[in-house]
């Protein structure tokens, strides 16, 4: 399927036209509201719906050389975080029309790679101060009750980018402390203070806090999630280690000039109402999984004596199309579908305890583990190939079911596929065999049942074989659970294993895909929420952070002399130096219009503003507002401690109301915007190298033919 159509200016960078093409395609999937959409095939006319960057992207035409960086960046985000995606996909967007902008106003390349990435450095070392801890979620929950079911709330941004709304609002008591205290003090390049989170307060007050500060930057600088501003030439993207800083010039120092007042968040209910997104069908099943892996350790460990700590990879989805959205749930145990045919097997052994045998790979005639080297020399004399090979499985099936007899085996869970044959072999014998099982649900079994994982059937002895397993039907009618492809869902279960089931039920099958996704994505929000124990402030409070923080420092950074470089580039030469002084405060600019483009989208996409102009014309208000406060994270926190959230409405309430807080996990949203910035600055700095390298300059026209520029 091809990509949206876009008219491509070869007399531009065709590279970064590329990106921006590829990420208009995903604009509606910004925001809790996504808009879905059909991806119709030019060819076979087949259409499939999607509301995520990743499907999106599995239906585009990625064959050029741009688009296949653009989906392993994206692939390498979803398969660490499963979040983050479509933040990822806009910005490259944003970021590819401004470094083309920059381009345009002959900014030299190496002064935009650069400034932009010192730009994010600096915003994610900004944001550090909109850090709320997560503590003690665990400790004062009763593990023999279930969760409260998560309420309904409606979707929320930050408090000043809040959509006016009559309904669905709640009343809190708990208040957010005053964080608004903590300010972070900037060296800028001329070594005077560059005040980032409090821009002008007086340098009394500075001097005053000066003790305070030494005590608190340590801790507040351990929790950034900078890296080094270094460019990796990776088609990857797939970094994970948070352990390296930025490195600063000499003269750039930060000091905290108050006292922290730490809001902390100790309720789960909160933490996955905050992290839900409006999704809260989602994060209910989310949360009940966790539920029942607390109530598990608490029975195991005797009370909780160790910390709890949640186990994302016991918890497997069982997909059921056709059934009403109301069936979906989450069980202890391993939910899967067999076909309809097992059903008189189910019914025979759903009264007994079962053996079990764990097989690693496949359960096929022909299947050799890695790194089996076939056997050589073997000369077949046989006219019948057909004849042979019928005969060979059927020996092998035959000799599979004596193995399972002699050790009394009634189930078999395989990790691969399982063999045609050998399925209607063991429905016959009354036996179970189940195909395509995760692996974790595997070391489940194994460690719950005290089975030990097999590659071939010639392999199980009395030692590798599990007891005390249940089998039975999901619902005590089968037929209610039967899907559009004839199977069944079952339930298998021991005592003390330590695994979860979300049953994931939608009565359009189309749409399947989709609620999965989104099951996972609220998953790993609230895992690495409670994983690294701190979260943001949400609702685009981060990266109007960002985009202020970027504004004033292209203000300031317009003021300085030329010289006043000198101090960060001594080991640079005096045009870089010089290159640096002119363009930075346009760099900066740009970059920062990238953040404007993200919250003006994330606010039409709430459809209650008739433009984006509409809705970049109210941030541009709260800007102004939080440039003239001195202070814009205070700014910012401020309004969240307000009793009355929505004091920026037109509609201001008398009612001493709050809609639920919104958060944000940290570090897949920072690595999201590093992704972003790096395959921009990467698609910028390959193209250049392509057209000014050496290699090149050596070619005629004629070998030029054929070659295709980034």
């Amino acid at each position: 399927m091809v990509m949206a159509c876009r008219v491509i200016n070869k007399r531009r960078h065709v590279g970064l036209q590329q990106l921006s093409s590829f990420a208009e395609t995903g604009r509606t999937f910004l925001g809790p509201l996504k808009s879905s959409k059909f991806i119709i095939d030019e060819e076979c006319h087949e259409s499939v719906l999607v509301s995520s960057t990743v499907r999106l992207l599995e239906s585009l035409d990625l064959s050029s050389a741009v688009g296949q960086l653009l989906n392993e960046a994206v692939q390498a985000q979803n398969n660490t975080y499963r979040t983050g995606t479509s933040t990822l996909l806009f910005l490259v967007g944003a970021w590819s029309s401004a470094v083309e902008e920059c381009l345009h106003l002959g900014v030299p390349i190496s002064v935009i790679v650069s400034v932009m990435s010192e730009g994010l450095n600096f915003c994610s070392e900004e944001v550090v101060s909109l850090q709320i801890p997560v503590h003690n979620i665990f400790d004062c929950m009763d593990s023999t009750k279930t969760f409260p079911q998560l309420e309904t709330f409606s979707v929320s941004l930050c408090p000043f980018l809040q959509v006016p709304s009559d309904t669905d609002l709640i009343e809190e008591e708990h208040g957010l402390k005053d964080v608004a205290s903590q300010t972070l003090t900037i060296s800028s390049l001329s070594g005077r203070p560059l005040k980032s989170s409090e821009f002008f307060k007086p340098q009394a007050k500075v001097e005053a806090d000066k003790n305070t500060s030494r005590t608190l930057k340590n801790s507040l600088l351990a929790d950034t999630c900078c890296r080094k501003s270094i460019l990796i030439h990776s088609r990857h993207f797939n970094r994970t280690d948070n352990t390296e800083r930025v490195s600063k010039p000499d003269g750039f120092q930060e000091h905290v000039t108050a006292t922290l007042k730490t809001y902390r968040c100790n309720d789960l209910v909160e933490l996955a109402v905050g992290l839900s997104h409006g999704d809260h069908s989602s994060m209910k099943l989310v949360e009940e999984a966790v539920q029942l892996q607390y109530q598990n350790a608490c029975v195991q460990q005797g009370n909780c004596i160790k910390p709890f700590m949640f186990d994302i990879s016991r918890i497997c989805t069982c997909c059921l199309p056709g059934l009403p959205e109301t069936s979906s749930c989450v069980c202890p145990g391993y939910i899967t579908v067999v076909s309809v045919s097992n059903t008189p097997v189910i019914k025979e052994l759903q009264s007994q305890p079962l053996r079990i045998v764990l097989i690693e790979g496949d359960l096929t005639e022909n299947y050799r583990h890695l790194g089996f080297n076939k056997s050589v020399n073997i000369k077949t004399a046989l006219t019948s190939m057909e004849l042979q090979e019928d005969s060979s499985e059927e020996l092998w099936a035959n000799h599979v079911l004596q193995v399972l007899i002699q050790f009394n085996v009634n189930l078999v869970l395989v990790q691969g596929s399982v063999s045609e044959c050998l399925i209607e072999k063991f429905i016959n014998s009354k036996q179970l065999v189940i195909g395509s099982v995760n692996g974790s649900v595997m070391q489940a079994f194994a460690e719950a049942a005290g089975a030990v994982q097999v590659a071939y059937i010639t392999q199980v002895n009395e030692d590798c074989v599990g007891n005390g397993v249940c089998v039975t039907f999901w619902r005590s009618s089968p037929l209610d659970v039967v899907d559009g492809n004839n199977r069944i869902a079952i339930l298998l279960k021991t005592e003390g294993i330590n695994l979860v089931t979300a049953v994931l039920t939608n009565p359009v099958t189309a749409q399947m895909q989709i609620k999965e996704d989104r099951f996972w994505t609220c998953a790993y929000r609230l895992y690495y929420a409670l994983k690294e124990e701190k979260v943001f402030l949400g609702g685009g409070a981060v990266e109007f952070l960002c985009l202020s923080c970027l504004q004033i420092l292209a203000e300031q950074s317009l003021k300085k002399e030329n010289h006043a470089c000198s101090g960060w580039l001594h080991n640079t030469s005096s045009w870089l130096a010089s290159s640096l002084a002119i363009y930075r405060p346009t760099v900066l600019k740009f970059l920062a219009n990238g953040w404007q483009k993200y919250l003006s989208t994330l606010l039409y996409n709430t459809a209650h503003y008739s433009s984006e102009f509409e809705a970049s014309t109210y941030i541009q208000h709260h800007l102004q507002n939080a440039t003239d406060s001195g202070s814009p994270s205070s700014y910012i926190l401020n309004e969240y401690s307000k009793l009355n959230s929505r004091i920026f409405n037109s509609d201001i309430s008398n009612k001493l109301e709050q809609i639920p807080r919104v958060y944000d996990v940290v570090t897949p949203k920072i690595e999201a915007w590093r992704r972003a910035l790096d395959l921009v600055l990467l698609v910028l700095q390959t193209d250049s190298e392509i057209i000014t390298g050496h290699g090149h300059t050596q070619m005629n026209s004629q070998e030029l033919t054929g070659f295709l520029f980034l």
